[in-house]
């Protein structure tokens, strides 16, 4: 048993002094974490960003041979996404990039064709020259400058963003101390951040997700980094709590008269804080592990929504009896952008304002009274949704007029805050072995996510447990706030002082 209990000691100590002030930091940049969120260019920005969709006489080539040409480049570029000569579903745009009206079209697994809506040509890379022009298009007061062509720095570590690389950095030499970055794939404004966002995110997001660690060198190293640095903090913690009940003496007192041994004050700091802290340091750095998805658990085989089925129709074989001027000419606000949506076999468009509101436009109606509505009926979205998971049947089907536990907002700095969720929203369930829910946006016709049981189980263990994100309480400010900012400081003396322990440990050894 005295061999046991010293083994106890000695592990938790090594692991304290490798990994106390990487907790440490953990808490400290997740505070930062909690009001300055890595940079990034929301939807609503780049709506309000972009000019107006004004189309000249000459515009634009119809959609179906934008998705024809869109092809024809594709084929010619090997993909490493690509598993198959079969390209998925698509997603077409109309834009203003520049000076000139293109179609952007995204086939599933592969990086965007910006197609000339005029002249039919593809344009695979933008300049930066063209970039400067993007620059300015975004804010009109300013003199940007491109200062480099990057292939990922410490703010464009994001996975999303490879499709756009190499990028361009432009300053925009305003007060601020904007930077953006453009795309040389599209020509457009994938990200933007301040002087304030990139300073306090050397505090926060880049220390708290290891982002220096996302180089050419240990790239490939990182999540696993990442991964059993968690494991082993975790296991810290736990044998932390373990030594700090064995060490308590709960009916009697030491001769020091305290429930504690410890007499040096950092140890008995470290006591303390330990148990009042140690079950929200392991929940927060178990919950950190969860958010890697670590050895894929959260990953499940199984069937998944089939787009094309929902769509009922593909885009050459739609009506467009209506052309895109016609339908901009019905719009009731300027439109900064046109999106094709298919749905139950018919074809829309989609058009955006500058705050990110929606109208859609049967593209299928005649020319003097289209068909215009605000959002698709309740009933043509269920009719289609049996069709996602062919073979399966709908359980439930909910009309959500409020947000609950799996669909609800976060602030747009947040990691998925950018994401705008609307009300109301169709959610249908399925009776698959996943039991898959699928979210369904009545604004624009398009299935804004699926979930199924192990994506939930994350939610819980990830979401839930690291940021408290029930919409009760979360919503609950400054009680959400004060709650966090005072566990995380705990959490934050527990660490410290186990570095200082640590550090006057190797001192001695030394």
């Amino acid at each position: 048993m005295k061999l046991g209990k010293r083994s106890l000691f000695i592990v938790h100590r090594w692991l304290g002094i490798l990994l106390c002030l990487l907790m440490g930091m953990w808490f400290l940049s997740g505070v930062v974490m909690m009001y300055v969120g890595y940079p990034k260019l929301t939807p609503h920005e780049r709506l309000a960003h972009l000019p107006a969709l004004v189309l000249t006489k000459d515009c634009c080539i119809s959609p179906a041979r934008a998705l024809v040409i869109a092809r024809q480049e594709v084929v010619k570029e090997p993909s490493p996404l690509r598993k198959s000569n079969r390209l998925g579903n698509s997603e077409i745009k109309l834009l203003t990039i520049g000076q000139s009206i293109f179609w952007l079209v995204t086939l599933n697994g592969e990086k965007p064709i910006a197609v000339d809506a005029t002249t039919g040509q593809a344009k695979k890379i933008f300049d930066a020259r063209h970039a400067v022009a993007a620059a300015k298009q975004f804010s009109p007061l300013t003199k940007p400058v491109v200062v480099e062509e990057v292939q990922q720095d410490i703010f464009t570590v994001s996975r999303a963003l490879d499709i756009h690389r190499p990028l361009y950095r432009a300053l925009l030499n305003d007060p601020q101390g904007t930077e953006l970055y453009i795309s040389s794939r599209t020509g457009e404004v994938v990200r933007d951040s301040t002087r304030f966002e990139r300073g306090w995110n050397y505090l926060g997001s880049v220390l708290h997700w290891f982002y220096p660690l996302k180089g050419e060198l240990f790239n490939k190293w990182r999540s696993d980094i990442i991964i059993y640095t968690s494991l082993s903090g975790t296991l810290l913690a736990i044998l932390g709590i373990w030594i700090g009940f064995l060490r308590w003496r709960f009916k009697t007192k030491f001769v020091n008269g305290s429930h504690t041994p410890y007499r040096e004050q950092w140890m008995r700091w470290h006591h303390l804080t330990g148990l009042v802290f140690g079950l929200i340091t392991v929940t927060w750095i178990f919950s950190g592990l969860m958010s890697m998805n670590p050895w894929k658990i959260f990953s499940t085989q199984g069937k998944k929504p089939d787009l094309h089925a929902f769509e009922g129709i593909s885009i050459h074989d739609a009506n467009f009896t209506l052309t895109p001027q016609e339908a901009l000419s019905k719009a009731d606000f300027i439109p900064r952008e046109l999106n094709i949506r298919l749905l139950n076999g018919r074809a829309y468009y989609v058009l955006y304002s500058s705050n990110g509101g929606t109208q859609v436009i049967a593209a299928d109606e005649g020319k003097t009274s289209p068909a215009s509505f605000d959002m698709f009926s309740k009933q043509a979205l269920i009719e289609a949704a049996p069709r996602l998971l062919d073979g399966y049947k709908v359980t439930r089907i909910t009309w959500l007029e409020d947000y609950d536990n799996y669909y609800y907002v976060r602030k747009p700095h947040t990691m998925t805050g950018h994401i705008e969720r609307r009300l109301p929203i169709l959610r249908i369930e399925f009776n698959d072995p996943n039991h898959t829910w699928v979210h369904i946006d009545p604004y624009t016709g398009a299935v804004f996510n699926h979930i199924d049981d192990s994506r939930r189980t994350s939610r819980w263990l990830f979401n839930f447990l690291h940021s408290w994100d029930i919409p009760q309480f979360i919503n609950n400010r400054p009680l959400w706030d004060i709650t966090l900012i005072m566990l995380s400081i705990g959490g934050f003396i527990l660490c410290l002082s186990g570095t200082i322990i640590a550090w006057r440990r190797l001192r001695r050894l030394a």
